[in-house]
């Protein structure tokens, strides 16, 4: 298999110079990416448009939603993230939370997503707030957060941000639960935050707590496996964004030595994919589902001491 890279710098306007040498390629059969939910959502109805198979690797349920023929991911949807923590909610009888999200594709994504979820399970976010993705003080939001008294405090980001309301919120006094998004599921957010990481609560891949999971799992010999294999090959401990793209060069390759170098039976093939055990989650497409994945994949995870557990 041979793969053409281009790196996008996170920037939607480069994803679409990239996607469009791509989709200029004859011999390019699918296009795996990207990493970031603005980027994806940039170059989503190009593919779609060429016919070309999109395996994106980003998290906004918008990606798939409303499903178009060519375009799949792999990373769990915000959507079933956010059903994962309305249920921890539910369970932990929390029904006042305050809400403060990254303001990029992202995060505004998991706002909406909160919104329509939380209602409906009778869960009163009292206050919304916002911060641009290179600010570097939450402080004024988490003290409106704070003055409207929530039982718990919900971000939605990637880093460095969280790890900023992390800190902020800490230095404010706020003893409230600190639930996030899977976007924080990296050591990168354990670094930031220091010792302000411990006791955020947040729904993840299993990859992060593979160890701990139940051996009647049907992931964790697939994640044990991946897990060996990324450390001797990179000498850095694995994550869950390394395997959303390992899910999605995989669905290619898997659908390519079936079908043959063709990008619309390829496409048709991951579309009819069934029980394939990835490192995201079990993976169940169809043609009314372009992620193909549950709530249960993920676990519900906590910091302790700079370290990833199961909460409870």
């Amino acid at each position: 298999v041979k793969v053409e890279y281009y790196d996008d710098a996170g920037k939607p306007e480069q994803a679409v110079q990239a996607c469009q040498e791509l989709l200029a390629n004859k011999d390019v059969v699918a296009i795996v990416g990207t990493t970031l939910s603005g980027t994806s959502l940039a170059i989503a109805q190009m593919c779609q448009q060429a016919k070309m198979p999109l395996v994106s690797c980003a998290a906004s349920v918008k990606i798939v939603q409303p499903v178009t023929p060519n375009v799949f991911k792999t990373a769990q949807s915000d959507s079933l993230a956010v059903a994962k923590l309305v249920d921890y909610c539910k369970a932990k009888k929390i029904k006042r939370v305050g809400f403060i999200n990254d303001s990029n594709p992202f995060g505004a994504s998991g706002r909406e997503e909160w919104k329509k979820l939380a209602g409906r399970a009778a869960i009163t976010t009292v206050s919304y707030e916002s911060f641009a993705t290179n600010d570097t003080d939450m402080t004024p939001q988490l003290m409106k957060i704070r003055a409207a008294k929530p039982e718990a405090v919900i971000c939605w980001g990637t880093n460095p941000g969280p790890a900023i309301v992390a800190q902020n919120m800490r230095r404010l006094g706020m003893k409230q639960p600190l639930l996030m998004s899977h976007g924080i599921g990296n050591q990168t957010f354990i670094k930031l935050a220091g010792k302000d990481a411990n006791g955020v609560i947040f729904p993840a891949g299993k990859l992060l707590v593979a160890k701990s999971i139940s051996p009647r799992d049907r992931q964790r010999a697939v994640l044990l496996r991946y897990e060996a294999d990324y450390q001797k090959a990179y000498g850095t401990p694995a994550n869950s964004f390394g395997g959303y793209a390992h899910d999605a060069f995989m669905l290619v390759v898997k659908a390519a030595k079936a079908v043959g170098p063709d990008r619309a039976k390829i496409r048709a093939y991951i579309e009819k994919t069934r029980g394939f055990v990835g490192i995201s989650g079990v993976f169940n497409m169809s043609s009314k589902e372009h992620n193909g994945l549950t709530k249960d994949a993920f676990a519900l995870v906590t910091i302790q001491n700079g370290k990833w557990v199961l909460a409870k």
